[in-house]
Parts: structure tokens; sequence; C-alpha cells
């Protein structure tokens, strides 16, 4: 049995796709119904009317997302993906365009007013300009950032870095300065041979170069069984009765005393009760 998704499946709906590809015509040169999904690759010039097609006549309503994909390797590198929902028919459509960096994508920003937001976002993150935009401006990064950050070739550090000066008291880009150790990296897998020892694995290899020899370890000591008992200059020695005075002498002597020597020896070691007062009546004198 299948493990279920935890994302609600969108229903397919039978023959859509022979029904777009006969209402659009030339306009769309490929079609992938795959895992319940439908995608349309448009062409660059034709996207404004078809997607204005889809919206009248097919009910796709929203445009819920735009954005891009680069591929390094093709000649028009940039794919822009328009995701569309119907609410009438509770389906999704898939639609991309390709182009270039030179080529411009028609906008659709007359269809669906957000997409002005979403044309911006692609522009600042890819650099695909959106002709009929209006408002063409970055969205994400600051005001004169330099290169498109989604871009697979731009790099991970960027081209410079900003900090707070304490004394032009604002902030303040600086080009990127990377030490030495961060400039070359090697992105081969130990597993695969690499043929240098990371840092932290001298001891698999061996005493690393520089480290002190550590000292030997004090032998075990020995066990109570085999060492027997412990040895002592004196032996130990029992007091006796006699020596101390306990024992039957003292008992003897103590039942000669008389009652009236106990009462005063008592009296000595306990003092007498303290006489009570009274307190006045009536208050304070």
């Amino acid at each position: 049995m299948s493990a279920v998704h935890s994302a609600p499946r969108v229903e397919p709906i039978e023959g859509l796709a022979d029904t777009l590809k006969a209402a659009l015509g030339s306009a769309v040169f490929a079609i992938k119904d795959k895992n319940f999904e439908l995608t349309l690759g448009v062409e660059r010039e034709k996207l404004a009317s078809v997607m204005q097609t889809l919206r009248d006549q097919f009910a796709y309503q929203q445009l819920m997302e735009i954005a891009g994909v680069d591929y390094p390797d093709r000649g028009e590198r940039f794919e822009v993906v328009y995701h569309l929902l119907s609410v009438t028919k509770n389906h999704r459509l898939r639609v991309k365009v390709r182009t270039d960096e030179d080529n411009p994508v028609p906008t659709v920003t007359h269809l669906w007013p957000v997409a002005g937001w979403l044309e911006r976002e692609v522009f600042d993150m890819y650099g695909v300009v959106f002709s009929g935009n209006t408002d063409l401006r970055r969205i994400l990064t600051d005001y004169g950032f330099r290169g498109h950050p989604q871009r697979k070739d731009f790099p991970l550090t960027g081209y410079v870095e900003l900090r707070y000066s304490e004394e032009q008291k604002r902030v303040v880009y600086e080009p990127v300065k990377l030490a030495q150790d961060f400039r070359s990296f090697d992105f081969m897998s130990p597993w695969e041979g690499a043929e240098y020892i990371l840092p932290g694995d001298e001891k698999a290899h061996g005493q690393a170069p520089g480290a002190p020899t550590p000292a030997p370890a004090p032998p075990p000591p020995p066990s109570p069984a085999a060492s027997g008992p412990p040895k002592v200059d004196q032996p130990k020695t029992t007091v006796k009765k006699s020596d101390t005075g306990a024992g039957e002498p003292a008992n003897t002597v103590a039942a000669k005393r008389s009652p009236a020597k106990k009462k005063a020896d008592a009296e000595a070691v306990m003092p007498a009760k303290m006489p009570r007062t009274r307190k006045p009546k009536g208050g304070d004198a």
C-alpha cells in the first residue's frame, strides 16, 4: 500500500490537455501531464494571449506565484514558471516560458495586478526583464546591489559586504575580502580517496606534527586479595578495665553512696527552680 501524501491531491480533469492544446494551438510547444500535475510550455512572445485565454475561457482566475529557474548550460538559461488556480474547478495549472538575459518576457500585470510584485522578485533574483511592467525595480535587495543572487554563477559570498561605520555614522559597503584559507575549496569526499588529512583526523594517521608525547599511564593498584592485610609498625592493643576503673569496681563504689549524697550531687548539677513572679492586676504601674 502506497504512503498517503500530506498535501491534498488535485483531481485531474479528463481530456484537459487535449482541450488546451486545441484551444491554444501553436502557442504551446509542450504539454506534460504527470503525477496529477499539468504543465504547459508556452512560446514567450505569445504568453500574454495564452494567459488571458486561460483566465477567461478556462476559469483560471488566480495567479498564485511566479518563480524563476536557472539552467546555465542552456541557450535560454532562464525559465519563468507561472502557477494558476481555478477556484471554481479546484484545479491548478503550471505554465512555463524560456528566456535569456537579453529577451524580455511579456508582463501579465494587466491580467493580474499581483504580478507586478512577483515579476519584480524574478527580475531582482534572476535578472529577467518583463516588458510592459511600469515599475520594474528591485524588491528584495538593496539599492545599487550588484548581480542577481539566485543565478547559479553568483558567488555564495556576494561581491560586497556591509557594516556600520562609526566614523561616517551610516552603513557602508566594501568589497568582500576573503582570507587565504577560504579561497580554495575541495569538495571531494574523504571516502572518494582524498590525498590529504582532514583537520582533526591526525590521530587516525599517527601522531600529529608538533603534538607532545603523552606520558605513560601509571600501573594499576594491586587488588586487596593479592596484597593481603596491611603492615603496621605497632600492633593495636585493647584497653583493660583495671587501667580505667570502669566495670565492677566503679559499680561497687557507686552503690555505697548514701541517698543524701546522691540528692546533693543532683542539686549541684541541676539548679533550683526560680520563684515565679506575678504580674500585678490593673495594667502597668
